[in-house]
């Protein structure tokens, strides 16, 4: 068994260099901005699983080089000793063992990869349909994805999925199609690659997957939360984590976003780690960049969490600028980030700010939230009218430095698994399907605006709200000499 501060044993660097000279054809195309999850690591050393067209590939990374090997020679790493911890060995038998289509090996155990897919698997085909209306609403009509985007994500190993949310014809409306696109994506290097190395890493990634998008007629994309760099508020350290922030209006991810708005003509939001040009303060920001690459404006985050390894509230303070609606193109589109889609209130104001399609850029582990995260975007569609799109980052982040949180259990140098898992759901209640749980991916939902007034005018939601009374009811509540209204 390694040592908690191994290195890579010149046995292993030999065996490396012996396999290299074999004739792996995937060699050649494996990077780690392709790993999408971790088996196991000790110290300094991180052995990474991925998977890219139905073939396993593992990666080991150490503090003076990386190796990337297929998973056979796994295999030949298990006679050196080098599995015997359960988390590896859970790995290796779940390779041989279980359908790759449904499950990854990932934090040493077995995961489910789709749910979706394991309905299409396991649910007799004459009871399928039935079973996906009761879960998830009325079905949505598939999109034919671009050859080329297909093409585009094999090589790139990303998954892209497409879907179309159909509304009624009016006779005096035409419909009113946008395409919106979702992208879930894990980081590209260790963290302990220089800043700027790991941001560039993303952009790179990044930028392929947008292009699939535009092959896609993408008008409006999302990337998630903190898209430019570790989720490593968890840590509470400072340095080097906040040499990330970044001015929302002219630093390095608006200016690379900037160029692709105006090459293919599409609206992004760019959800930042922002510092303040003027006052240097940090805030957690979505960017808006319109399509002529014009920073249309900007949206911070209202809601912090203070919960587990969440520690935001040390890094930024709550969000200054509202609810506010970004209107382009006759769009209306607004963005709620991340821990805000625990509050109801939140995604009320948008849609009465007038969104009709918000937005939902997060970053969540699955040991925290996953039970919540296909109801509460889902649930906000319905009742504000509107069209919620929930994106996830994707993967295991390990930091060099072990945290705890708070909870009375070890020292961890992990957050938890960001389970992906981004979808986009109606002001019906339908959804589409979801990401996967454990690759990079992008969504194309095609949306009908008309439907948010055809199902506001079906349930009289807004009709009914009796705004006036909650607001009175309210004013009351934040009085500090409030008392309940309890009758005994």
């Amino acid at each position: 068994m390694p040592s908690q501060n191994a290195e890579v044993p010149e046995v292993i660097k030999e065996m490396f260099n012996h396999q290299k000279d074999q004739d792996y054809s995937m060699f050649s195309h494996l990077h780690l901005s392709r790993i999408f999850l971790y088996l196991d690591r000790y110290g300094g050393l991180t052995v990474f699983l991925q998977e890219c067209d139905g073939a396993q590939e593992i990666s080991i990374a150490c503090p003076e080089s990386t190796f990337t090997i297929d998973v056979n020679f796994l295999r030949i790493l298990s006679f050196l000793g080098w599995v015997d911890s359960p988390c590896l060995q859970i790995g290796l038998t779940s390779l041989q063992n279980t359908p790759p289509a449904y499950y990854s090996s990932m934090a040493g155990h077995s995961t489910l990869s789709n749910i979706e897919d394991v309905l299409d698997s396991y649910i007799p085909e004459e009871k399928l349909k039935e079973v996906k209306r009761v879960l998830f609403g009325s079905s949505t009509r598939e999109l034919i994805l671009s050859e080329e985007s297909q093409e585009l994500a094999s090589k790139n190993c990303f998954e892209v999925k497409a879907c179309a949310f159909e509304a009624k014809r009016e006779e005096l409306r035409q419909p009113r199609l946008v395409r919106v696109g979702l992208i879930q994506n894990s980081i590209s290097l260790p963290t302990t690659e220089p800043i700027e190395k790991q941001r560039n890493a993303i952009f790179s990634k990044i930028k392929e997957i947008i292009r699939a998008a535009h092959l896609n007629g993408v008008n409006i994309l999302c990337l998630q939360e903190a898209w430019t760099m570790p989720f490593a508020f968890c840590t509470r350290e400072k340095l080097p984590w906040n040499e990330f922030a970044e001015s929302a209006e002219n630093g390095p991810a608006t200016k690379f976003l900037q160029e692709l708005c105006r090459i293919y003509n599409m609206v992004i939001i760019s959800p930042i780690l922002e510092r303040d040009d003027t006052t240097e303060i940090i805030w957690n920001t979505a960017v808006v960049i319109d399509e002529n690459g014009k920073v249309l404006g900007k949206h911070r985050k209202n809601h912090i969490p203070r919960v587990g390894d969440f520690n935001e509230s040390t890094y930024y303070s709550e969000g200054n600028t509202g609810h506010p609606v970004f209107k382009t193109k006759s769009r209306r589109i607004a963005i709620n980030i991340c821990y805000g889609r625990h509050h109801p209130l939140n995604w009320l104001m948008f849609g009465l700010n007038g969104a009709e399609i918000v937005f939902n850029p997060s970053a969540t582990v699955g040991g925290l939230s996953e039970p919540l995260w296909g109801i509460e975007a889902r649930n906000a569609a319905i009742a504000n009218g509107y069209f919620a799109c929930a994106i996830n980052r994707v993967g295991t982040e390990t930091f060099p430095n072990e945290f705890t949180s708070a909870d009375g259990k070890p020292a961890h140098r992990d957050f938890g698994h960001f389970y992906g898992s981004s979808y986009v759901a109606a002001p019906d209640g339908s959804r589409s399907s979801s990401l996967s749980r454990v690759r990079d991916g992008l969504l194309v939902a095609e949306l009908d605006l008309n439907l948010c007034r055809q199902i506001k005018d079906f349930w009289g939601f807004q009709m009914t709200s009796r705004l006036p009374m909650y607001a009175d009811s309210l004013s009351k509540v934040v009085d500090i000499n409030y008392k309940q209204q309890i009758i005994e």
